[in-house]
């Protein structure tokens, strides 16, 4: 699964791309920050089992503060978000909930799987697949696949519940008590395009905070 490093870094290419001329090393930070605590299901899973990947990775953690902050600026006759932190708040805030959304959220969704709308549907779905085209079968997706009986989703798109599902972390590697000797793994990049994306993120950052703390001298 990609580790915590790799989602921030990829928060952070998006954040350096979003934030446009908000860009400074409080709002890049915030959006590396916010995309970082997604992973604290990994420590609420240890206590309560199941909900690494529940807890937090679901859309609701994104739709909710999103929904809000549209009707504050968009709808109320005072904004709140616009009176205290302006238009730089704003943009810091909706970026936040994209990066959250893409760099974390939907980045494991296409990888292993999360249980995308906990607690309202317990079920984990498990977008991994391909995309792609040939010259006999045309374009062809495999990210949700269906069942030709039913209709419906195939078991290789959704998997179990919190009652039986458990993702291993080196803070949690089983779902039981783990044996005194277990090899605690803490991931930092699984491949060598996820060291790329690492690498390019973390660097990009760098530059454009080092580019704009030289711009205030």
């Amino acid at each position: 699964m990609p580790s915590t490093v790799v989602h921030v870094a990829i928060a952070g290419l998006l954040g350096v791309a979003l934030l446009g001329d908000r860009f400074d090393t409080r709002a890049i930070l915030v959006v590396m920050g916010a995309t970082a605590l997604i992973d604290l299901d990994t420590l609420i899973g240890i206590y309560v089992p199941g909900t690494h990947r529940a807890a937090f990775h679901n859309v609701w953690v994104v739709l909710i503060p999103g929904a809000l902050l549209l009707w504050d600026v968009k709808f109320r006759e005072e904004s709140y978000v616009l009176n205290r932190w302006g238009a730089y708040g704003y943009r810091v805030a909706w970026v936040t909930l994209v990066a959250v959304l893409f760099a974390h959220i939907l980045l494991d969704a296409f990888f292993n799987g999360v249980n995308l709308f906990w607690p309202v549907h317990d079920r984990f779905y498990d977008l991994s697949g391909k995309l792609m085209y040939t010259n006999q079968r045309g374009l062809v997706q495999t990210f949700v696949e269906f069942d030709s009986s039913t209709g419906g989703v195939a078991e290789s798109t959704t998997r179990g519940t919190t009652e039986e599902m458990h993702y291993s972390t080196g803070f949690d590697p089983t779902r039981d008590e783990p044996p005194e000797d277990v090899e605690r793994i803490f991931p930092i990049a699984g491949t060598g395009e996820r060291f790329v994306l690492t690498v390019a993120g973390f660097g990009t950052v760098l530059f454009r905070i080092a580019e704009d703390l030289r711009s205030e001298e």
